[in-house]
C-alpha cells in the first residue's frame, strides 16, 4: 500500500479494506473449486450421501456471490457493505455445505477469524454474531441427520443438537475473547507502529529539508563542515563523497578542516583563529545563540568570515548539531573600510575630519598619552580677505594649499586633520615639536598657487613632555592659545589691523 505521510490511521484502514477485499475475491472463486472436488470424491465412492447435483449448487453458488462481491469490490470497495458481504458469503457456503451433508469440514471459525484482518472491531462483531446465528440454525438443520450417524444419540436429534450447540457456544466464547484481544493488540499494534512510521517520516522529511538547506548554503561559503557532537563526527558538505570523519573529544581540539585553515592565516592572527575554532569551547560559546563568528585574514585571498551555527541543540539550549562555514569577505571589507575612510576624511582636502579628530582623541584618552605626544592647532592667515576680494574658488585654493603643505611636513609622524573651515588639527608623536613648527612654515612659503601667491599659517602646539600634568583637553587649549598668539605676531609684522 502506498504511503502518504499526510494518511490519517482511519485513512490507512480505509484502503486496507480494499486490499483485504481484493484478496477475500480470491479466496471466493478458489471456492468454485470445492464443488468439482467433491464431485472427485462422489465418483470416487468417498461421499456416499452427495450428488452431483450438490456438487453443481456449491460451484454455482460460490460462483455467484464472488461475482456479486468482484462487481461490490470494482464499484464501493472501501464500503462496509462490501467487507460484511464477503465474510457473510464465506458464511453461506458454510452453511450450504453443513447442509448438503458434505463432510469436508471448514471450521465455523474461519469468518471470524478472516474479520480481523479489516482492523474493524464493528465488523468483528458482526462475523461473530452472524457466524454464531448460522452455526445454530446450521446445527438445527442437520441435527436429526447427524443423530442418526451416531449410536450414542439413538436419532435423538434434540440431544445432539444440545450437545453439539453446547460445544459451538464454549468454543464461540472463547473464540469471541480470543480474538477481541487479538484484534485489540493488533489494532494497537498498527496504531502505534503507523504513528511511529509518521514520525519517522516526518523527522526523515525534516532532515532531507536541512540537508537541502545545506546543500544550498553550501554554494554560498567557500568550506561548510556539518560537527555532529552527539556521534563526535564531521562531514565536508562541499565534497562530493561527504564523507564523515571521526572527532576524538579527548585528544582533539579542532576539526580537520580549521587544522587545514590554519596554515592559511595570517601568522599574527593564527592564536585568535585557533582559539575561535577550539571544538572543546564551541558548545559553551554557542548556548543558546543562533551563530557566532569572526573576522581573519588569509594569506591568499584576503579577509574571510568563519562562522559556527546552531542546526540542532538540546532542550537546555547546548548545540548538538553545528555547521562551520568560511566565506571570503575581501571585497566587503575593502568596501566597509572605504566607507569608514569617507565618513573619516575631510572631502575637499583629503584629510581628516573632526569626527576622526573626535575618535582618536577618545582612545587617545583609553589608552594613555605618551611622552612625545604633540597637539598642533594651526589657522590659515587671512582667508576672509582672499574670499572677499578673489573669490571663494580663491580662498579653497588656499585651503588646499595650507592642507597639502601640513600633509608633507608631518609625514609618517602623526595625522592632520581639517576641524573647521581654515582650521587645522595635527596629532604628532615628536620630541623636536618646534622643528616641525619651522618646517611647516618653510613648506607654505614655498607654496604658490594660480589665484593666491602665497598661504602663511598660524600655528600652535602644546606637547605632552612640556606640560606632564596636563589633560588632553588642556594640551588643546595650550596649543590654541598658542596659534593665536602666532596669528597676533603675524598681523602686528605686517602691519595689519585686524579690526578692520
Amino acid at each position: 500500500m502506498e504511503y502518504d505521510i499526510s494518511m490519517t490511521y482511519e485513512d490507512f484502514v480505509i484502503k486496507n479494506r480494499i486490499s483485504v477485499n481484493k484478496y477475500l475475491n480470491i479466496v471466493l472463486w478458489f471456492f468454485v473449486g470445492t464443488g468439482p472436488a467433491i464431485a472427485a470424491g462422489v465418483y470416487g465412492g468417498v461421499f456416499k450421501d452427495i450428488t452431483y447435483t450438490t456438487c453443481i449448487g456449491i460451484s454455482a453458488l460460490v460462483i455467484l456471490l464472488s461475482t456479486i462481491h468482484r462487481l461490490l469490490v470494482k464499484a464501493i470497495p472501501t464500503s462496509t457493505f462490501t467487507c460484511l458481504f464477503a465474510l457473510t458469503a464465506l458464511d453461506v457456503l458454510i452453511v450450504y455445505m453443513a447442509y448438503s451433508h458434505v463432510s469436508i469440514y471448514i471450521t465455523w471459525f474461519l469468518v471470524p477469524l478472516l474479520s480481523l484482518l479489516f482492523c474493524d472491531k464493528a465488523i468483528y462483531f458482526f462475523a461473530m454474531i452472524l457466524n454464531y446465528v448460522l452455526m445454530f440454525g446450521a446445527t438445527w438443520m442437520t441435527s436429526a441427520y447427524e443423530a442418526s450417524l451416531r449410536t450414542e444419540y439413538y436419532d435423538d436429534g434434540m440431544a445432539y443438537f444440545a450437545d453439539a450447540m453446547g460445544g459451538f457456544t464454549i468454543e464461540s466464547l472463547i473464540m469471541f475473547a480470543s480474538g477481541y484481544i487479538i484484534g485489540k493488540l493488533t489494532i494497537t499494534y498498527f496504531k502505534g507502529l503507523f504513528s511511529q512510521y509518521r514520525v519517522i517520516k516526518e523527522q526523515e522529511k525534516s532532515v532531507n529539508e536541512k540537508m537541502k538547506l545545506l546543500d544550498s548554503m553550501a554554494e554560498i561559503y567557500d568550506n561548510v563542515n556539518l560537527i555532529d557532537f552527539v556521534n563526535n563526527t564531521e562531514m565536508s558538505l562541499r565534497d562530493e563523497e561527504q564523507k564523515k570523519h571521526g572527532i576524538d573529544m579527548s585528544a582533539q581540539t579542532h576539526t580537520l578542516m580549521a587544522q587545514q585553515l590554519k596554515h592559511q592565516v595570517m601568522p599574527d592572527q593564527v592564536d585568535a583563529f585557533m582559539t575561535f575554532t577550539n571544538i572543546k569551547t564551541i558548545r559553551s560559546r554557542l548556548s543558546h545563540k543562533k551563530l557566532i563568528s569572526a573576522d581573519f585574514i588569509d594569506v591568499v585571498s584576503g579577509w574571510f568570515r568563519a562562522q559556527y551555527i546552531t542546526v540542532d541543540s538540546t532542550l537546555d539550549g547546548i548545540p548538538n548539531v553545528v555547521i562551520y562555514t568560511k566565506r571570503n569577505v575581501d571585497e566587503e571589507k575593502r568596501r566597509e573600510e572605504n566607507l569608514i575612510r569617507i565618513s573619516m576624511t575631510d572631502e575637499m582636502t583629503r584629510l581628516y575630519n573632526r569626527r576622526c579628530y573626535d575618535e582618536d582623541l577618545k582612545e587617545i584618552t583609553k589608552t594613555g598619552l605618551s611622552e612625545d605626544l604633540v597637539l598642533f592647532s594651526i589657522d590659515v592667515n587671512g582667508l576672509k580677505k582672499v574670499n572677499d576680494t578673489k573669490g571663494h574658488a580663491a580662498g579653497d585654493e588656499l585651503i588646499k594649499g595650507a592642507a597639502d603643505c601640513l600633509a608633507l611636513s608631518v609625514g609618517n609622524q602623526g595625522k592632520v586633520y581639517r576641524t573647521g573651515g581654515d582650521e587645522f588639527m595635527a596629532i604628532v608623536h615628536s620630541s623636536k615639536p618646534e622643528d616641525l613648527r619651522k618646517t611647516i612654515t618653510a613648506k607654505a612659503g614655498e607654496w604658490h598657487g594660480v589665484y593666491t601667491d602665497e598661504v602663511t599659517l598660524s600655528i600652535g602646539y602644546a606637547s605632552h613632555k612640556d606640560n606632564p600634568d596636563a589633560k588632553l583637553e588642556d594640551l588643546e587649549r595650550i596649543a590654541d592659545e598658542d596659534m593665536y598668539s602666532e596669528k597676533a605676531r603675524f598681523y602686528e609684522e605686517r602691519g595689519i589691523d585686524r579690526r578692520r
